[in-house]
């Protein structure tokens, strides 16, 4: 406990932000969706080099911090399992992406989905059965929607982009902006590997995609094909 003790003073020491610019900029405020989060302030690079410090602490550490009400502990759990999982063999990256997926219920902010999950998951299943994806893509649970679609990034970093179009078809009704945002952020990186494929997807499917989800998809494209298909929706 001593050890979690030192990464929230270390935390604490390093925060900046101001709780209102966290309510604001992670949607802490009530009704929003994450109501329910706590931050202490702290900015990324300093909470990534705060787990670099760490990353000897147990599962059982592990455990306790990942369950956090604090977003950025929560996060340095995530940072040192990235590590983890990159430097283990077969059965311990097992071991671990299953410690994630058991704990998936933790990871319900966007910025620890999109840490983490193409990092465990994503590179877990570049190689395996990822009908899981399925299963998360059909989840009543927004963040488990976000990390369906966010994992396949790491398959698009190997040139691997059938799951992506999958998941997204998959999505393009989801009610959530933020699922928005994820879907067409991920289409975005598809189509810088084969744009040709992206445009027969936005041909086939621009004319029902939420607004948001198309204008991410298009971020790239010159401004008149950006006009184009921001037309058809």
């Amino acid at each position: 406990m001593n050890k979690l003790k030192n990464i929230r003073s270390l935390l604490c020491d390093a925060a900046h932000m101001s709780q209102e610019k966290c309510t604001a900029f992670y949607k802490t405020g009530v009704g929003e969706y994450a109501e329910h989060d706590k931050f202490i302030g702290v900015n990324v690079p300093t909470i990534r080099k705060i787990a670099t410090e760490f990353l000897h602490l147990t599962c059982k550490e592990i455990q306790n911090l990942i369950e956090s009400p604090f977003n950025e502990e929560r996060l340095v759990a995530l940072f040192i399992l990235i590590h983890w999982h990159r430097g283990a063999d077969g059965a311990a990256k097992e071991k671990l992406y299953l410690f994630y997926m058991r704990n998936l219920k933790w990871v319900n902010n966007w910025n620890l989905v999109d840490a983490s999950a193409h990092w465990i998951i994503g590179a877990h299943l570049l190689k395996a059965d990822k009908s899981i994806l399925l299963t998360l893509a059909k989840s009543d649970v927004m963040w488990e929607r976000r990390i369906s679609i966010v994992s396949t990034w790491y398959f698009i970093r190997h040139s691997d982009l059938e799951w992506t179009f999958t998941i997204s078809e998959m999505l393009l009704n989801d009610q959530h902006d933020l699922i928005h945002k994820a879907v067409g952020w991920m289409l975005r990186e598809a189509g810088k590997q084969d744009p040709d494929r992206l445009i027969a997807f936005l041909d086939q499917h621009a004319c029902r995609m939420p607004r948001t989800m198309l204008r991410y998809s298009i971020e790239k494209f010159p401004e008149h094909q950006r006009k184009s298909y921001l037309m058809r929706s």
